[in-house]
Formats: C-alpha cells, sequence, structure tokens
C-alpha cells in the first residue's frame, strides 16, 4: 500500500529526514523513523524504575535530621568565606 502525506509540513520533514539519512524514498525514511520511535518508546522504563537507583542512594544517607536548620547552616557557610 503506498504512502501517501497530504501535509505539506509533514512531507517537507519525510523529504529532510530522506536526504539527511541518505534513504532511497520518503516511504523508506518514514519506515526507518517509525521504527527508531516505536524502539525509543517501546524500551523507555517506567519514570519508577529509572528513579530506584537515586531512591536508594538517599535511602543509604539514612533519615533526615528534622532539626536541621538550611537557613543558619547556609549563613554559617557563607561567614566563611
Amino acid at each position: 500500500m503506498p504512502l501517501y502525506i497530504r501535509d505539506d509540513q509533514v512531507d517537507d520533514l519525510a523529504v529532510r529526514f530522506m536526504k539527511l539519512i541518505g534513504a532511497k524514498s520518503k516511504t523508506d525514511a518514514v519506515r526507518m523513523a517509525l521504527m527508531a520511535q516505536f524502539e525509543a518508546v517501546s524500551n523507555q522504563k517506567p519514570l519508577l524504575e529509572r528513579l530506584e537507583p537515586i531512591l536508594k542512594r538517599a535511602d543509604d544517607l539514612g533519615p533526615t535530621d528534622p532539626d536541621f536548620d538550611m537557613r543558619k547552616f547556609t549563613d554559617e557557610m557563607w561567614e566563611d568565606a
């Protein structure tokens, strides 16, 4: 089945991409772009899964001090400068 692109902007993007990657046709260019995007989305991990290493590192640091005064800490740090 042939590929018909009725939107001029999409057609222009397909032509530019075709030239950029050296594809033989717009159909090949669109196929390659869709395959790459499909692969990228399929391999995308959920946010929580991507955050797991960071959350583990935070847990390894231990609990926060509820009495910690960030303003006092910052003021003292700048006094030494």
